[in-house]
């Protein structure tokens, strides 16, 4: 009478741990709704919270770019990819937050071009290889999506990427996972041929840059 019962107390067990190990892998799956409406909350205030310009660097190097298609990588709400279609780029936009690219699609009508945009969980994304001229990333660092990227461009393609670097962290309290070790985009991107790469702090913020070509 006693061996029933402990075999029904052992698959009790059993079926315990196996659900708990079946909710660790299911965890970063779970997390991605959270980023999401985290996002969603940001930009949810008419105020463009980045503003409607681009950054700097895109601006001043915009002749280097080959025209074609553009792959905007967590384009938020929008303003370096809707400044590239204002320009004659064909523009394809992605992000975790449907709000931000809904602000975006709005700054596009604004500015009388038009963009495409999908939800994306960049943290599982499957880039498409060999398919845009140029593909963009500033202010979002996810190491393990920078091969990919370097994938997506076409031969001759250029990866634009910029965000902030290790002196950062002298100004603001900010994640060390999330910023650019010195030189580390001149590592990333040594087999590619350098277009220009610089390497900013102005005593109130620090960033990296770099315009990178497939050969």
């Amino acid at each position: 009478m006693i061996r029933p019962r402990f075999n029904s107390v052992r698959r009790t067990v059993i079926l315990i741990f196996t659900s708990l190990f079946c909710l660790s892998i299911a965890l970063p799956v779970i997390a991605s709704p959270s980023d999401q409406e985290r996002w969603d909350s940001k930009y949810e205030n008419e105020v463009y919270i980045f503003g409607t310009e681009p950054i700097s660097f895109i601006r001043d190097n915009l002749k280097l770019l080959p025209k074609g298609k553009v792959l905007d990588i967590a384009m938020g709400e929008g303003r370096n990819g809707v400044y590239l279609a204002a320009n004659g780029f064909e523009v394809e936009g992605i992000d975790i937050s449907e709000v931000g690219l809904k602000k975006a699609h709005k700054l596009a009508a604004q500015n009388n071009t038009r963009i495409a945009t999908r939800v994306v969980d960049l943290e599982n994304a499957q880039l498409e290889k060999d398919k845009y001229d140029v593909v963009l990333c500033t202010y979002y660092m996810q190491r393990n999506l920078i091969p990919q990227m370097k994938a997506a461009v076409k031969k001759g393609g250029m990866v634009v990427f910029e965000t902030y670097n290790e002196d950062y962290l002298k100004y603001r309290k900010f994640n060390p996972e999330w910023v650019l070790k010195h030189n580390e985009l001149l590592e990333l991107f040594k087999d590619f041929k350098i277009i220009r790469y610089q390497a900013f702090d102005d005593g109130t913020e620090a960033y990296s840059s770099i315009i990178a070509q497939r050969q």
